[in-house]
């Protein structure tokens, strides 16, 4: 084993040993190099003050190289801010006001000991980092029933890990955190769990509330106290479209530092936060019982990084710092929510009209980009083949009674007609 890999695990075995235990073992053998390309380019650009020939990247007339036909579009930024590589952890202005973001919109962050988010290609990226680091092929992955089905491939296909699921909703339509619980104390055994909290969840569109968030967090906290390590990551995708009475905070801050057994990652972005799904800028940010651990982690993180994709896009980075800095970057995205809550409100008020009973029910929702139906009489995929060939629409079908509708994507005024169409789709296929 590499002798700043050995470093870092007994970092961690000093200063938490149930984490050191949860790493997979691609976990336990990954380092940030500190010598070589990276250390040596970096030192260069202190004090090579004559000639720097390090770094692969050409410069001209002192600045980045590049094209006026590229420049042109993007002439509001420096060269600098646009063509270099990003630093693998990411832009260190960016990690720091994301930071104090976090703490803005997550009160109960600001006792907490946590790291600096590490940024990463999107949150698709920032889930496979974290699988790569703590998921090995047999080791338990629990997420609803209800989920993305992306996670199937990042720690089922890519890591060989065995995912288990549980309902949920319970009886009252409420998160199911007894079935989250039995699922976590199954995991007895074997002594590991990685569990996934989506919210809000994507198919769903549900949050918790607040009495369901401290259910949630004491069944973690009853798989650790049982002897269980818990890696748990909060899927914080779709934060801040929160539009009733659920949690407004990530139950990261909850999670973090809550047992020396309970691992707390945060994994968002500014993908769905600031509807810039292309720019695929999010973050990894740790909870942890001390600056040492998080550090370590950190490392380890840089070099998964280093492994795949070398480091992010740097534009994009640079595009999300200047929006977040912008002085009208609340009163925008403030009215972007109200748009979002208008629509969600619409689709409420439209199911609960009372017409569509015979055809469908639907899951409690109260955040995000979506919602489902509950199909009654007709085939999930039968009647989203139906709609899409005789009406035009697209849907999602989920099994065979579920229907995703993305009200992220349709405008107030045409809620009501979509769902008409829904209706008749289903008639249609009753006859």
């Amino acid at each position: 084993m590499n002798e700043l890999a050995q470093q870092l695990n007994e970092t961690l075995l000093r200063e938490n040993p149930h984490v050191y235990d949860m790493l997979s073992n691609i976990g336990k053998q990954i380092y940030f190099p500190k010598e070589g390309i990276l250390s040596q380019s970096a030192e260069a650009k202190t004090k090579a003050k004559k000639y720097n020939a390090t770094i692969g990247i050409a410069i001209e007339n002192g600045q980045p190289m590049h094209l006026k036909v590229i420049q042109d579009t993007l002439n509001a930024y420096d060269p600098k801010d646009i063509y270099e590589y990003a630093p693998p952890a990411g832009k260190p202005e960016l990690r720091s006001v994301w930071r104090q973001k976090m703490i803005a919109d997550n009160p109960e962050l600001a006792d907490k000991t946590f790291g600096n988010p590490i940024v990463s290609n999107a949150l698709t990226h920032g889930l496979s980092v974290t699988a790569d680091l703590f998921a090995d092929a047999g080791d338990v992955v629990i997420i609803p029933d209800k989920n993305w089905e992306n996670y199937e491939l990042t720690f089922g296909i890519r890591r060989g890990a065995q995912i288990v699921n549980y309902p949920l909703y319970n009886e009252q339509g409420t998160f199911n955190s007894e079935g989250l619980k039995e699922a976590i104390l199954a995991q007895q055994s074997k002594g590991k769990a990685f569990v996934v909290l989506n919210f809000p969840n994507n198919p769903t569109g549900y949050t918790p509330g607040p009495a369901e968030g401290r259910e949630i967090v004491a069944a973690i906290l009853a798989g650790a106290e049982a002897g269980i390590n818990v890696v748990v990551v909060t899927d914080d995708a779709y934060f801040g479209l929160f539009f009733e009475d659920s949690l407004h905070e990530s139950l990261f801050g909850q999670l973090a530092n809550l047992h020396p057994r309970v691992l707390a990652i945060k994994v968002d972005g500014a993908t769905k936060e600031e509807y810039v799904w292309g720019f695929r800028v999010g973050f990894i940010t740790y909870g942890g019982n001390s600056q040492a651990l998080l550090s370590a982690l950190e490392q380890k993180t840089m070099g998964i990084i280093r492994a795949t994709i070398s480091s992010g896009p740097h534009p994009s980075q640079t595009f999300v710092l200047h929006a977040l800095k912008s002085p009208e970057f609340a009163a925008q995205r403030q009215e972007k929510y109200d748009i979002m809550k208008g629509r969600a409100n619409k689709v409420k008020s439209v199911l609960d009209s009372g017409k569509f009973e015979s055809a469908w029910d639907y899951y409690p929702f109260n955040s995000g980009y979506f919602m489902c139906l509950k199909l009654k009489t007709v085939d999930a995929e039968t009647l989203r083949t139906h709609l899409l060939d005789e009406y035009g629409i697209g849907t999602i079908a989920l099994g065979e009674t579920d229907l995703r509708v993305a009200f992220s994507c349709i405008e107030e005024e045409n809620i009501e007609e979509l769902f008409d169409l829904i209706y008749k789709g289903v008639q249609d296929l009753n006859k």
